[in-house]
């Protein structure tokens, strides 16, 4: 029997992790004030987070965010069984991608404008900046 269970996580921007989301092409519902949203799990088990990522049409992965971080609950049996994804995949790309946000939004915060951009066969992203 499959059940929920929790990865913390060092994101703690919201912003960028919505963006890092949706430039993965995952869709999400986040919970009004006060509010939290269902994660659904193996059988309609349920858990409850601030936000949930659609993993696939019965999985979700649920977001919650606490003072040290955003932790990631889900059943990921389910995750992979439907999407293909483990959960070591799941948090691994949303990491670098939030990385990613979050460095382009300290750049351009600080002044510096993208140069290029270029992602090796590895999959690490070489960012060339510029200030003027």
């Amino acid at each position: 029997m499959s059940h929920f269970t929790t990865v913390q996580t060092r994101i703690t921007d919201l912003v960028c992790l919505k963006q890092a989301l949706t430039d993965l092409g995952y869709q999400f519902v986040e919970a009004e004030a006060g509010q939290s949203c269902k994660v659904r799990g193996y059988l309609e088990q349920q858990e409850q987070a601030d936000l949930v990522v659609k993993a696939s049409r019965t999985y979700d992965v649920g977001v919650r965010v606490t003072k040290d971080g955003v932790v990631f609950v889900a059943d990921w049996w389910g995750v992979e069984t439907t999407r293909g994804v483990t959960e070591q995949q799941f948090v691994q790309a949303v990491t670098q991608r939030y990385a990613y946000r979050k460095v382009r939004q300290e750049l351009a915060t600080r002044g510096y404008t993208l140069a290029s951009e270029e992602t090796t066969e590895e999959g690490a992203i070489h960012l060339k900046v510029r200030r003027y």
